[in-house]
C-alpha cells in the first residue's frame, strides 16, 4: 500500500501517520527526516542538498525527488509506505509519479486530512511551551495550574513566535498557494480519498484505516 498524506499544517497528518505505522507496519517517510539522514550519511544527493541549504536556497526538485527515490528503494519500503511532506507542488507530484513508474510501482491512494481553516488556526495558535524544559501545553486541552508557570519545572510558559495568528495565517496561505492544487491534481487521477479531520483522532483514524484496508 503506497500512500501520500495530504493536509494543511495543523491537520494532524503526523498523528494519523503514527497510528498507520502502528496498525499496518508501513514506514512513515517524512521528507524532513530523509533530508537530514541523507545529509548525515553524506550521500551524493545529500551533499548536494546540503550545499543549497547552507546557502539558504531552496533545494531543486530534481535533488529532492532523487533523495525521495533513494529512500523509497530501501527494503523496508518494498511492501508499501506512507509519504508525508512530499509532494508539495504539482511539478513534484509529476516527478514522483515518474520516479515510482521507473521503479515499477505507483500510488494506491492520496489521503487528504481535511480541516476547515478556522479550526486549523485555532489548533496552531493553541500551543504553549515551557521556556526552560520545553514541555508542550495546549490552551484548548492541557494547561498548567498557573497558565504562565510550567507544572514540570516552574519555568515560564509562553507562546512561540511561529504560533502567533499572523505567522500561522502566513503558513496556511503558503499551503493554499503551493500545495492545495495537489487536491485537484490527485482527484483528477482518481487517487484522492478525503477524510474529515475536524473530529477526534480515533474517529479520523477509523476512516483512514478503512481506506487503507480497501485499497
Amino acid at each position: 500500500m503506497n500512500v501520500v498524506l495530504l493536509g494543511a499544517p495543523g491537520a494532524g497528518k503526523g498523528t494519523q501517520a503514527a497510528k498507520m505505522v502502528e496498525s499496518f507496519g508501513l514506514p512513515h517517510i517524512s521528507t524532513g527526516d530523509i533530508f537530514r539522514k541523507a545529509v548525515a550519511d553524506g550521500t551524493p544527493l545529500g551533499l548536494e542538498a546540503k550545499r543549497y541549504m547552507d546557502a539558504g536556497e531552496l533545494v531543486p526538485d530534481e535533488v529532492t525527488i532523487g533523495i525521495v527515490k533513494e529512500r523509497l528503494s530501501q527494503p523496508d519500503a518494498a511492501g508499501g509506505f506512507i509519504l508525508d511532506g512530499f509532494p508539495r507542488t504539482v511539478p513534484q507530484a509529476d516527478a514522483l509519479g515518474a520516479a515510482l513508474g521507473s521503479m515499477g510501482t505507483g500510488l494506491d491512494a492520496v489521503i487528504l486530512v481535511d480541516v476547515p481553516r478556522e479550526a486549523l488556526v485555532d489548533r496552531l495558535t493553541a500551543r504553549r511551551q515551557c521556556r526552560s524544559c520545553g514541555r508542550i501545553y495546549n490552551v484548548m486541552s492541557d494547561m498548567p495550574a498557573d497558565p504562565a508557570v510550567c507544572d514540570a519545572c516552574g519555568g515560564e510558559v509562553y507562546q512561540r513566535a511561529d504560533d502567533t495568528v499572523e505567522t500561522v495565517t502566513n503558513r496556511l496561505d503558503v499551503y493554499d498557494r503551493n500545495t492545495s492544487p495537489l487536491v485537484e491534481y490527485y482527484r483528477d487521477k482518481g487517487l484522492l480519498r478525503p477524510v474529515d479531520g475536524d473530529r477526534g483522532v480515533d474517529d479520523v483514524f477509523a476512516d483512514v484505516a478503512a481506506i487503507v484496508r480497501s485499497e
